[in-house]
């Protein structure tokens, strides 16, 4: 199992969110990508705690049914580790060490980024590129998260009957994805900037890139839960009764207008405030487009009100659009959940890493 380090196994993406466990296998043929395995389950309300799992066996069974429902036959998957988890610092290295070299020698001098005692955490770098203004030296991304947040992922999965081919971070994954979220826009040439704003279950996170490389992330805590908690309070449901009423109907009439056109005003908040956060923080004063990701994304008329209260173009995140369909998929039950399979999508096209089409 490598942090970030690049592998090519068959495998399938898995993403451990705070409600559910999603499921997706992938294959290509030249440009095209082709859906041939694909899952959806809900996970109890315990299972994930703010970002960590909290229960690896409840975590596990949901894996096992994924697998099942998905009747994937990949003995391998990637999984993602939440970027509020990771700690990253963009280093300078002398550019003629080879990996070996490079290795040793972050080795010793990461006590100097981490926050941690070297012994628990997980390291890994990747070379970016030469250093724009020292020639002599190359820029390297130093990755480093928690061990417990690493095992506690691997296990889940392993747990289920699959071997943790690849721990990536959840930040990374959707960049993956990103040439498969708008081709039109990742075709549009020089100074593109997109903001993907993922919401999830207990956070809302700001990605914004630009020419399809990652240059902000922020994160902020509000998400989905909020609303599948106003919903429990105010019509008297268990939490998973809320959260699966949420997601396919039945509930009141006063819902619309009552409870969820406000939630959708205080996402729109959250959204303007990360923004301005982002341009109070760079030199962008504006983004081309607004890309929503996450299952809180597919509320009904949510980007159009972003759109309005942002002025800026907004639509939603999906990098499935393009893809055809196996027989063991059904086209239905991967459009309910398309917002929230950004994650997954860019974890299964880790199956393609230094794969020719």
């Amino acid at each position: 199992m490598g942090f970030l380090t690049k592998k090519n196994p068959p495998l399938v993406g898995i993403d451990i969110s705070t409600t559910a466990v999603k499921l997706l296998g992938l294959s290509r043929k030249g440009p095209t990508y082709r859906i041939d395995n694909f899952a959806y389950v809900p996970l109890p309300a315990d299972a994930v705690s703010e970002n960590s799992i909290a229960s690896i066996e409840k975590v596990s069974q949901a894996v096992e049914q994924a697998i099942r429902l998905s009747r994937t036959k990949a003995k391998h998957a990637s999984v993602a580790v939440p970027g509020s988890s990771v700690i990253t610092k963009i280093i300078s290295m002398p550019a003629d060490l080879t990996d070996e070299e490079m290795a040793s020698q972050i080795q010793v001098e990461a006590d100097q980024y981490i926050p941690y005692a070297l012994e628990e955490v997980y390291l890994d770098f990747q070379v970016i590129g030469p250093n724009p203004h020292n020639p002599e030296t190359v820029d390297v991304l130093l990755v480093a998260s928690r061990s417990e947040n690493v095992d506690d992922h691997v296990a889940a999965i392993e747990g289920a009957g699959l071997k943790c081919q690849i721990v990536d971070v959840e930040t990374y994954a959707l960049e993956t994805a990103y040439s498969l979220i708008n081709p039109t826009v990742t075709a549009g040439g020089n100074d593109q900037t997109v903001a993907i704003v993922k919401i999830g279950s207990v956070s809302t996170t700001l990605n914004v890139l630009h020419n399809g490389s990652m240059i902000y992330t922020r994160e902020q805590r509000f998400g989905g839960k909020q609303l599948t908690e106003e919903i429990q309070n105010r019509y008297g449901l268990a939490f998973e009764e809320a959260e699966r009423a949420k997601q396919e109907g039945g509930l009141p009439d006063d819902y619309p207008l009552e409870v969820m056109e406000p939630f959708k005003g205080a996402i729109s908040q959250q959204v303007g405030r990360l923004l301005q956060m982002f341009f109070s923080s760079s030199p962008y004063k504006k983004v081309d487009l607004l890309m929503l990701a996450g299952g809180t994304a597919a509320l009904p008329g949510l980007e159009h009100l972003i759109e309005t209260q942002t002025a800026t173009p907004t639509q939603i995140a999906n990098p499935l659009a393009r893809m055809a369909l196996s027989g063991n998929v059904q086209a239905q039950a991967v459009t309910r959940h398309t917002s929230s399979l950004t994650i997954a999508c860019g974890l299964a096209m880790r199956n393609f890493d230094n794969a020719t089409g």
